[in-house]
């Protein structure tokens, strides 16, 4: 086959196996020798230490490995020379879907959803680097997918396993703060480009397949260090800026220490879309209906690159105290607690708090979680069915990065904006996918 195989070919494909793989993930997710084999989509940079962490396992062989760049490729098949190659994971599904237990994707933002899907539609297990998707539509998609199919998922948010962020959504539930009327949340890393169009187009390495690197993106020219190897996470058509990118760590004990659904709004204050590249300073602000560990409505605000971290006075908090360049503050009727990215939670005033004995949490190894719950062991702490949701309310202030100082009314049923008809209009919830990359499910 060719990279340009159509959509048909793939789904005269996708009908044949699915005729022949009706048993659910969980009766077939193990191989005749008890391994679990597995075929890794995007193998570089985080998708190299995906790779890493999940053929740790000692049930996994690694089958399969895909990536439109050949020097990675080659790179990870010198550690699993066993595995099969491919540039275009629809390729690798048609030759191999009856072989793969399977699937982890870790390629650029744009290409989650794809994958993913393509890997579901084969009924195959998924782990989906964080976000979920570049889409709020597609997000909607995977759950309402692997739910159906009831197959095992994993968004890799690898904290949200750890035990200091088990330990500090304990906290909240207990009530050791009472009920939480604002969250604020901030990263000091700035994944945004004010700039305008990029110049310099080359033709690409004979490394890049750069058709498949765009995937179901619009067709442009290559330009080095831009896109592949670059910095497509500041990048509108295919990364999700700081807010995607370090926001669904950071937002997500929150939102699991609550109980969040959808938001009802969400609104940004930025510069002016450029159309090409993230604002380099964002603050998103979320107002979400209440839930039992929250007041009746609780607002949400987060702070991005130039604008964070807000300073401390402005969250009620000790003034000069000197705050994380990523963390969280939960402010609760009876005390505030402070979450630093990746460390243990602080309760203030500290007077009032310093007698108290936090709970002890056990970690777990997210993705050793998902291999195991593959194999029957146990069930996974970031399904589709989490993630999903998560993901959907955390593009919803990417999209709001395109109307600063608007308020866009939400409804999540209908997955509309019901204030601001461009949103829906241009495409900005649920894209067009180039011809010949279309998937069926999105």
């Amino acid at each position: 086959m060719n990279n340009n195989l159509k959509r048909r070919d793939f789904l005269k494909t996708s009908a044949a196996l699915a005729a022949v793989q009706m048993l659910p993930s969980s009766a077939r997710a193990v191989s005749a020798n008890g391994k679990l084999r597995t075929a890794h989509i995007g193998v570089g940079g985080m998708g190299g230490a995906d790779l890493r962490s999940v053929s740790s396992h000692s049930h996994v062989e690694v089958a399969a490995l895909c990536d439109v760049d050949s020097g990675t490729l080659n790179k990870a098949l010198k550690l699993h020379p066993q595995a099969k190659v491919f540039r275009d994971y629809r390729e690798m599904f048609a030759e191999m879907a009856d072989t793969i237990d399977a699937a982890v994707v870790s390629t650029p933002d744009h290409t989650h959803a794809s994958a993913a899907m393509t890997a579901l539609n084969h009924n195959k297990p998924v782990y989906c680097q964080k976000p979920l998707t570049h889409e709020v539509f597609e997000a909607r998609q995977l759950r309402l997918t692997a739910e159906k199919k009831k197959l095992t998922s994993q968004m890799g948010i690898q904290v949200h396993s750890s035990a200091t962020y088990r330990r500090a959504v304990a906290m909240i539930q207990s009530g050791v703060i009472g009920k939480v009327s604002r969250v604020y949340a901030w990263s000091n890393k700035n994944w945004g480009y004010d700039g305008g169009p990029f110049k310099n187009e080359q033709t690409p390495p004979d490394t890049l397949d750069w058709n498949l690197w765009l995937g179901s993106a619009a067709n442009r020219p290559f330009v080095p260090r831009v896109y592949h190897p670059g910095q497509w996470r500041k990048l509108i058509d295919f990364g999700t800026g700081t807010l995607g990118d370090m926001g669904v760590h950071i937002f997500d004990t929150p939102y699991a220490a609550l109980e969040l659904t959808a938001p009802n709004w969400a609104k940004t204050t930025c510069r002016p879309s450029t159309g090409v590249g993230h604002p380099s300073k964002n603050i998103v602000q979320y107002e979400f209906p209440g839930t039992k560990y929250t007041t009746d409505k609780m607002i949400w605000t987060w702070y991005d690159g130039g604008f964070a971290p807000p300073m401390s006075e402005e969250l009620d908090l000790p003034k000069g105290l000197k705050l994380p360049g990523q963390g969280s503050l939960f402010v609760g009727e009876g005390g505030h607690m402070l979450l630093p990215h990746v460390s243990e939670a602080k309760l203030f005033p500290q007077e009032k708090f310093k007698d108290y004995e936090p709970p002890a949490v056990q970690g777990n190894n997210h993705y050793h979680q998902w291999v195991d719950a593959c194999m029957g062991k146990g069930e996974t702490s970031a399904s589709f069915s989490y993630a999903g949701p998560l993901t959907e309310a955390l593009l919803l202030g990417v999209v709001a990065n395109r109307f600063p100082d608007t308020k866009l009314m939400w409804d999540a049923k209908n997955l509309q904006v019901t204030n601001v008809p461009e949103v829906n209009k241009l495409n900005l919830l649920r894209r067009t996918y180039r011809e010949g990359f279309e998937i069926e499910g999105l």
